[in-house]
């Protein structure tokens, strides 16, 4: 769908594998940035290149025209289907230095961050032409460019990506959504990466990983509720934690997830990576004051 002026979103579904053979239904949103070159930011799963490939057509651009291939972050639905995107268009792969290492060895990925169907959902390592750092400016030819802002905490690399010419922030999943399963590593920076992004002015449209691209008044608002809603996890951590002090991170971990309303299936590495991030700063109650 057309979302401003120069950005489009196409919304990728995906399964994520959970215990037990079962799986959730996902989605991911890919973005690209019209101009006299096409920007793509993130690559959705293995053989997204698909959708997004009959997406440019249809709106009568060439897939070819895709110069550029923008991660934000390193996580198999952003990158998964990256090679035949760079293969079939030509494109360079932009991405933070810091998550460099997990993008061009993915077996170290998967070795360091276990996900049941990682396979399924990554085609396979990309070689990073462009390492990327807070401040950069990204040409995108026209007199038009990208502006970079690392946000750490859902990794290490996390960038969100600034659109000037349309006030479009693209955040991929910096900024969680109300009622989300958790997914992060560092909480705090997560929670200090989101503040970076609040300051900035003018924002007339929010796009997220994660949810329908938000345009208006609300974007601000939405940003705010993401911060609460990390204070909301940190609340309910501390209150089951004190409960049941002895219990381990999994049985902890399930308990957290029930009180929040969220499914028992969700309870896979990455998640219960999450409570632990909060665990490490249990002795904080209120996070928004770090």
């Amino acid at each position: 769908m057309k979302v401003t002026e120069h950005v489009h979103a196409i919304r990728i579904p995906f399964k994520l594998m959970v215990g037990s053979g079962k799986t959730l239904d996902r989605f991911v949103y890919a973005f690209l940035i019209y101009g006299e070159r096409i920007c793509l930011i993130d690559a959705g799963v293995a053989s997204s290149h698909k959708m997004i490939f009959d997406y440019v057509k249809k709106t009568g651009r060439d897939p070819r025209e895709i110069s550029m291939l923008v991660l934000t972050h390193a996580h198999a639905d952003h990158m998964g289907g990256g090679q035949s995107v760079q293969r079939e268009s030509g494109c360079i792969v932009a991405a933070h230095k810091d998550d460099r290492p997990w993008i061009e060895d993915v077996e170290r990925q998967y070795r360091e961050r276990p996900l049941g169907n990682f396979h399924s959902l990554m085609e396979a390592s990309l070689k990073v032409d462009l390492p990327m750092e807070d401040g950069d400016k990204l040409d995108l030819g026209d007199g038009k460019s990208l502006e970079v802002i690392h946000t750490p905490g859902h990794s290490k690399g996390s960038v969100s990506l600034l659109f000037k010419e349309d006030g479009a922030l693209i955040t991929g999943d910096a900024v969680p959504i109300s009622g989300a399963v958790p997914i992060y590593e560092d909480v705090v920076l997560s929670i200090q990466s989101i503040r970076k992004l609040r300051e900035i002015q003018d924002l007339k449209a929010l796009l997220t990983s994660w949810d329908e691209p938000h345009l208006g008044d609300g974007v601000y608002e939405l940003i705010d509720e993401g911060l609460q809603y990390f204070q909301k996890i940190h609340e309910v951590v501390l209150k089951e934690k004190a409960r049941a002090p002895d219990s381990d991170v999994m049985e902890l971990s399930g308990r957290i997830l029930k009180s929040l309303g969220l499914p028992e299936a969700a309870l896979i590495p990455i998640v219960i990576r999450s409570i632990e991030a909060h665990l490490s700063v249990s002795g904080t109650q209120n996070l928004l004051k770090v």
